[in-house]
């Protein structure tokens, strides 16, 4: 689940990165004493968005057949509406979040509000959490859950030692193309779910037009197969997909995909900066 890993990779990153830099901060203005209000913040969001990601799959099992279709067509496209939002957004905003966040820390400090703090740490983890939720909620519907659950640590992981080795060990990365290039599988991830999601609708009985085979690659490429299941999880790839499924698919990044690659204009604040 190589798509799952990244994006995952890629999440994980963008909460590590608001962390690492608050408590970074937080030690270079001597505040060290303050850095239990960013770990308070960050286990608050990790746990709030655990228990929301298991209370949703426990109520989709619960459900009958046709309600857990529905389910999973909604779960679906709520997360794919989430990852196209959060790319543009970073896309756009990623270049300045450092000058913000370092903004947002010396407000905290000069009000001496511990809350402020927890708040801000708090948002930054929940916002990249909640995204990960319905994603993982989505994909965990349409495949192994275990293989789901199993790349997702794995990019949690990856994230959290890139995100200190960035943090305090001096490493560099190039985050503009960094988040550039794992957005554009965001959005060929998205469009799979998309797709996943009109086909959940049709099981439900939602939706009956275009259910004509659109093409049969199962001879040739069958989706379970190694080279399948890799195009499959990066692309959303399916071997009998119907025609409203290839329609989808196609729309939505025709919608999305020449938008997100035109060079973004930098936000006013980063300009005078």
């Amino acid at each position: 689940m190589l798509a799952t890993f990244l994006i995952t990779l890629r999440e994980g990153l963008e909460a590590a990165l608001v962390v690492g830099l608050v408590a970074s901060l937080l030690r270079r203005r001597g505040h060290a004493e303050w850095l239990p209000l960013v770990w308070i913040g960050v286990a608050s969001a990790a746990l709030i968005c655990l228990g929301l990601g298991l209370a949703l799959d426990l109520l989709s099992v619960e459900l009958p057949q046709r309600q857990q279709e529905l389910f999973e067509a909604v779960a679906g496209l709520v997360a794919a509406g989430m990852m196209t939002a959060m790319a543009f957004w970073m896309r756009r905003a990623g270049s300045s979040m450092k000058q913000q966040l370092e903004g947002q820390v010396e407000e905290a400090l000069g009000t001496r509000s511990g809350l402020a703090l927890i708040l801000l740490v708090f948002l930054a983890v929940a916002r990249e959490g909640l995204e990960l939720v319905f994603f993982l909620l989505a994909l965990a519907q349409q495949s192994t859950g275990w293989q789901v659950l199993g790349s997702a640590l794995s990019g949690l992981l990856a994230a959290a030692l890139v995100g200190v080795a960035i943090a305090w060990g001096g490493l560099r990365l190039n985050l503009a193309r960094f988040f550039r290039w794992t957005g554009v599988v965001v959005l060929l991830a998205a469009a799979g779910i998309a797709a996943g999601s009109l086909r959940a609708l049709h099981e439900a009985g939602w939706w009956n037009r275009l259910q004509q085979l659109a093409f049969d690659l199962s001879h040739i490429l069958p989706a379970d197969g190694i080279p399948g299941a890799i195009l499959a999880g990066l692309f959303g790839y399916v071997d009998q997909p119907s025609v409203g499924e290839v329609l989808v698919y196609a729309l939505f990044l025709l919608a999305t995909l020449p938008a997100f690659l035109v060079p973004a204009r930098k936000p006013a604040a980063a300009v005078r900066a």
